[in-house]
């Protein structure tokens, strides 16, 4: 079993984005602790805040006085509401907030069942409960419930993937665009290294999102941002637009462009241009067309993005090099690997000479040429999307685990809460003084 500690200021922020999944039919409260009771057993938002209130205004110094914690058990596991009542009481006394008020949501949005427990974290007097080696004791304690309620262990991989994030590519027919966009852009920034627009809506493209460059004035002043669309099978916008802003700062136009000018920087000092040419350069040497070389590549973990304009000219080409988390347009990593050359390859038949490089660099045609079956499938973990302005060609569905501290469902971390933390924000600068 996984556990997720976030904190944040806004409860309620924490209390609607868990309201939002029972209004949607993909969530229940299972379980409440030390909390009002209402007649009918039905809670509403209003009615779980008046259960924090004396806790809250008792608050001293605590920043983020909010808890919203997240038990996972594994997709195998098998947990009656009973069970997972259970569990929730278990886990919160063992970890100090056994006499907190808390309410337990049910969540079933997703394949693996799980709970959400939203909380505070100061006591009645309105000190902090100490969260000291708070990751440290919630390991141990995951440890102990799984045998307390038989529940399969997690091995150190397991575990270790478990504190990443796969990413899944938008299905604009399951509904809830936003948020599924949101799970996607507010981290992205994160992890991969890109310069220019292009090149980040090459690496959105695997993931059916596409984002677009917007100006207007304000008081006089010139203003860039960015909105966002989900994709289609066919590469089509297929949503309205979302503004930048509902994801974070992280996936804003003045952010990224910061952003682009840090990853050319450490593109100077590194090494990793000059790995991705190398392996591109085997595979050209190897592959004999298109589907061949794309296979090579995605055995490497490489993506590469393909743009044709209406006639099935090739007019651009970008590498996603996983390994290294870095996106190379082709005519900035080498002119050899620019649009016109794929093109004279695969449309034209004239397949590109290779430079010669010293042997340790770059394997013989021979061995590489060995490695290619008849019919080689592509890597299921990289798969290849090509984009086109009136055709795609995708073979299967990609995605791209990403390790990191990073949760989908980050507790106190999603762009809903935040969102709702800045209306808090606003009511409070324009009536000072008032308790929210």
């Amino acid at each position: 079993m996984i556990a997720k500690i976030g904190r944040g200021k806004s409860l309620f922020g924490a209390l609607s984005y868990n309201h939002q999944k029972i209004e949607k039919e993909n969530g229940q409260i299972i379980h409440t602790h030390k909390m009002m009771e209402t007649p009918d057993g039905t809670y509403s938002i209003a009615t779980l805040c008046r259960s924090f209130e004396s806790y809250l205004a008792a608050n001293r110094n605590t920043e983020k006085p909010v808890l919203h914690i997240s038990l996972n058990p594994g997709p195998k596991d098998q947990v009656s509401d009973e069970k997972f009542r259970a569990m929730a009481a278990q886990y919160m006394l063992e970890m100090g907030y056994g006499e907190q008020p808390y309410v337990v949501y049910k969540h079933t949005d997703i394949e693996r069942t799980h709970i959400h427990i939203v909380s505070v974290c100061v006591n009645e007097e309105g000190r902090k409960i100490s969260d000291k080696f708070e990751k440290r004791r919630s390991m141990a304690v995951c440890r102990n419930m799984e045998k307390t309620f038989g529940l399969l262990p997690v091995d150190n991989k397991e575990e270790k993937q478990s504190e990443g994030m796969v990413f899944h590519p938008v299905d604009y027919t399951k509904g809830n665009i936003k948020s599924q966009i949101a799970s996607i852009v507010r981290y992205l920034p994160s992890y991969y290294k890109f310069q220019t627009l292009g090149e980040y809506n090459a690496l959105l493209s695997l993931f059916n999102i596409t984002a677009e460059k917007v100006e207007g004035e304000l008081h006089g002043k010139l203003k860039h941002g960015l909105v966002y669309f989900a994709l289609n099978d066919q590469g089509e916008k297929c949503s309205n637009p979302f503004k930048a802003s509902l994801f974070g700062k992280n996936a804003g136009f003045a952010q990224l462009e910061l952003h682009f000018a840090e990853c050319k920087e450490n593109a100077k000092s590194n090494d990793t241009r000059n790995k991705v040419k190398m392996i591109i350069a085997e595979v050209m040497k190897a592959a004999r067309n298109e589907k061949e070389f794309k296979n090579l590549l995605a055995m490497q973990n490489i993506n590469i993005v393909v743009r044709r304009n209406d006639s099935g000219r090739i007019y651009g080409v970008t590498f996603i090099d996983h390994n290294s988390k870095t996106v190379w347009n082709g005519s900035r990593l080498e002119k050899e690997y620019s649009a016109n050359i794929f093109n004279n390859w695969w449309e034209n038949g004239r397949k590109p000479e290779i430079k010669n490089q010293e042997e340790n660099n770059i394997a013989s045609n021979e061995k590489w040429a060995e490695a290619i079956p008849p019919s080689l499938p592509p890597r299921d973990i990289f798969q290849f999307l090509e984009r086109s302005a009136t055709n795609t060609t995708n073979e299967g569905s990609p995605f791209i685990e990403v390790t990191g501290e990073l949760f989908p469902e980050a507790p106190g971390d999603d762009y809903q809460e935040l969102s709702f933390l800045g209306q808090m924000k606003k009511k409070k600068k324009r009536k000072p003084g008032r308790q929210t």
